[in-house]
């Protein structure tokens, strides 16, 4: 109990939600430090965060110096009137909360009119409400990732390099959805249909976006062990605002100051319009890694003369063959690549053009030529005229040792030549008329292509079906998958809605964030107890320091007890 109310303090959320109900009116009631600390043991114990079992394990099964720690009576309450009246008590104290959070509150016990429903659920998309939503979601992320907090602090995390997947994971609901035939709207005023990848079933609920810590698989390291834990978590309605959720998600990680690595995410997130997902992301600075459908596969655009093919920018004199090899493919074709599509994707690679220089703070790449550079991957007769080479600064013929693989690739020779137009052999265009990224010794790509839609949604910093590809998009896509099935397997399962009955989207997103704080907690016990025999000491629990996007934001208050918190027992 000690450890779970530590952590809960130092979340920084019960501090904030005391200091935003200072001065509202009607009596006090349970205090929101202790309702949360009973859905976490509940959540803990019986992997279910309902206000029964928070109630029968706070009154019934906690010793008197946690019980004076929570502020509640010694004594367990005896007849049936006052176990009644308790029950009440904690059910109002998490009715206090969501009256605070919610920015359309209403009756939940019975369905409302159709009109009155919608006219309630659009108060969610006004500005007030998406504030509303913001501090909410920003709540909930803080007691997310509080567990987060003593990975960083133990250093457990030092094995993870910032690699994220990202995904949209159904959180179904029990009520059910709006009625035509009987004119009446769903308890849950918010709630959509989320349908999950190729299925045509959907599930009536909210969408839950996952941040997840994942790695790429390289086979030139071995990566080293760390806690896969959940980094972000925001709970919406389907289908809207899915990139900009993640987003939210992935700035509040990044107040951790934590590595920035890759960050993959399926087609969902790649069809999302740029300024809300592809943009923002790399101004993080996390570099993408994209999927296509079948009509996006191809040429998708090009920057400065230079086409992107698949998501990278290429040489403009790239053959049309290797252009087109992807184009109208479909998933089956891209699955199972046949020898064919092999051998056009490793062809492609010498065309691409280089990195020159890393993305600055505002996630703007240089790019160049592949035919410039110290390590040229092609040669070109129009680049060469170009930019001629003076011939003093030329290297001087070195002696090739055939017998070498590695010096045979460095010659020239071994390098594809650009195949110019039959008419630039004999009559040069003027330089004005040319691609930029054939004149010039770098180009620039900002983050957002500077209005360029097709660039901005579809350019990635791996180049599509590559081994690097394969090894960055796959594994970390598996452990989102893997992730999914452990949060909604077992007896803690945020997609079973018995283990979840309270209604309201603002309850959900509460509940739904106790739930992944006591899975993230599992996974660290589990991780660290399978690797060094040990567990989570007192002293991890109280290390970490107090939330400090809660308190950039003016919400922490001490509210009548110490951040610091008295230390906990050795064993509750």
């Amino acid at each position: 109990m000690g450890q779970l109310l530590t952590l809960l303090d130092r979340s920084g959320v019960p501090q904030a939600l005391e200091s935003l109900l200072e001065g509202r009116p009607g009596p006090a009631g349970v205090r929101p430090r202790t309702v949360l600390a009973a859905l976490m043991l509940s959540a803990y114990y019986t992997g279910r965060a309902t206000v029964a079992d928070a109630w029968r394990i706070l009154h019934f099964s906690l010793r008197p110096r946690a019980r004076t720690w929570l502020g509640i009576p010694d004594q367990a309450p005896l007849g049936a009137r006052e176990r009644v009246a308790a029950s009440r008590r904690l059910y109002r104290g998490l009715d206090r909360i969501t009256t605070l959070l919610d920015p359309a509150r209403c009756d939940r016990r019975r369905r409302l009119p159709l009109p009155d429903a919608e006219a309630l659920a659009a108060k969610w998309e006004s500005p007030a409400g998406r504030q509303a939503a913001d501090r909410l979601q920003q709540l909930a992320n803080q007691l997310v990732l509080a567990p987060v907090r003593i990975a960083q602090h133990r250093g457990d995390l030092r094995g993870w390099h910032g690699d994220v997947g990202v995904d949209a994971t159904a959180i179904p609901v029990l009520a059910n959805p709006d009625s035509d035939r009987t004119g009446l709207g769903s308890v849950e005023i918010t709630a959509g249909w989320h349908y999950s990848g190729g299925s045509d079933v959907g599930v009536f609920g909210y969408s839950a976006a996952l941040v997840i810590a994942a790695h790429r698989r390289d086979h030139r390291t071995t990566p080293k062990a760390y806690p896969h834990m959940c980094l972000g978590f925001v709970l919406d309605r389907p289908t809207v605002r899915t990139g900009q959720n993640a987003i939210t998600a992935l700035r509040q990680l990044n107040e951790l100051r934590l590595p920035v690595g890759i960050c993959a995410a399926d087609r969902a997130y790649t069809g999302q319009a740029p300024h809300n997902f592809q943009v923002p992301a790399r101004r993080l600075g996390y570099r993408l890694a994209l999927d296509y459908k079948a009509g996006e596969r191809g040429r998708q655009g090009s920057w400065d003369g230079a086409p992107l093919v698949d998501g990278s920018l290429t040489c403009p004199l790239t053959p049309t063959a290797l252009v087109q090899a992807t184009t109208g493919a479909n998933d089956r074709a891209i699955r199972l690549r046949g020898p064919e599509l092999q051998d056009a994707i490793a062809a492609r690679e010498p065309y691409f053009l280089k990195l020159k220089q890393g993305a600055d703070q505002r996630g703007a790449i240089r790019l160049q030529c592949p035919a410039s550079g110290p390590s040229p991957s092609l040669n070109c007769p129009r680049r060469d005229r170009l930019r001629p080479q003076a011939r003093d600064s030329l290297p001087p013929p070195a002696v090739i040792d055939l017998s070498l693989p590695r010096a045979r690739s460095r010659h020239p020779a071994a390098r594809p030549t650009v195949q110019l137009p039959h008419a630039e052999w004999f009559s040069p265009p003027p330089e004005d008329t040319l691609p930029r990224v054939c004149k010039s010794s770098a180009i620039t790509v900002p983050a957002d292509a500077n209005g360029d839609l097709h660039v901005a949604k579809y350019r990635q910093d791996v180049h599509y079906l590559s081994p690097a590809w394969l090894g960055s998009y796959k594994p970390i896509r598996s452990h989102n998958e893997g992730a999914n099935g452990r949060f909604k397997s077992s007896d803690l399962d945020i997609g079973n809605p018995k283990h979840r009955p309270a209604p309201g989207q603002v309850t959900q997103t509460l509940l739904v964030a106790v739930m992944l704080t006591i899975a993230n907690l599992t996974v660290l016990e589990t991780w660290l107890e399978e690797r060094t025999g040990g567990f989570l000491t007192n002293a991890d629990y109280a290390a970490i320091a107090t939330a400090e996007l809660v308190s950039a934001n003016n919400m922490a208050s001490t509210a009548g007890y110490p951040v610091s918190g008295r230390p906990p027992p050795a064993s509750s």
